[in-house]
């Protein structure tokens, strides 16, 4: 239930600000509170809930300095696995990633914001799994976690312009991958993160469900 409950937080199906129930959750996955209390207790520690005392558990809303502060890991972790991944030459994943490249082109075609959305996360899901670092990728998935990843993505998306730009930088990262640049692809990989970062956060609703990022100095 642990991947239940951390799934519907990061697809948004529970939106910041949100409680938790832990008898509707129990209820939910049919386990005793037990397991609820426990899983709620790991989803504080990786920083998706917060809990009031007194009050009850909620869905954790980030600050924008926590959000750019994750970007920063997020443009460091990335830029190193375009990194790695060039040095490996031609392997198995390179094809993924172009065929993830073409799909994409499609989704911009038709103006599929979410179906880009979900392309974008599988590049950068396959971009990581390529560089073949077990400690980058686990240190990746938490912070994806922490990011809501794909909420966040689709947010950025409904910039002007910001669709046709973003595969403009994959194929950008990828075409350096491919001529086995590696400082060439960290650099272009930090460019498109930090790009990323400038649309999410202009925009309407980038993690909170129609709530602005709390203000923490």
């Amino acid at each position: 239930m642990l991947a239940g409950v951390r799934r519907g937080i990061i697809e948004g199906r529970h939106l910041p600000g949100e409680p938790l129930s832990e008898l509707a959750l129990a209820t939910e996955y049919d386990v005793s509170r037990t397991p609820v209390r426990e899983a709620l207790k790991q989803l504080q520690i990786e920083g998706l809930v917060e809990v009031r005392p007194r009050v009850g558990t909620f869905v954790r809303s980030p600050s924008r300095r926590e959000v750019v502060e994750l970007f920063e890991l997020k443009e460091m972790l990335e830029g190193m696995a375009a990194r790695l991944l060039a040095a490996r030459g031609a392997i198995p994943i390179m094809d993924e990633l172009e065929e993830n490249i073409e799909l994409s082109g499609q989704a911009v075609a038709r103006d599929d914001v979410e179906g880009y959305a979900t392309l974008v996360h599988e590049f950068h899901e396959l971009l990581v799994r390529g560089a073949d670092s077990s400690q980058l990728e686990s240190h990746y998935r938490t912070l994806m976690n922490q990011l809501a990843y794909h909420r966040l993505v689709s947010a950025s998306l409904t910039r002007p312009g910001r669709l046709g730009a973003s595969l403009s930088e994959h194929r950008y990262v990828l075409e350096l991958i491919r001529e086995k640049d590696g400082f060439g692809a960290e650099f272009a990989m930090r460019d498109h993160v930090r790009s990323s970062e400038r649309a999410t956060m202009a925009a309407d609703d980038p993690l909170t469900g129609g709530r602005p990022l709390r203000k923490e100095l």
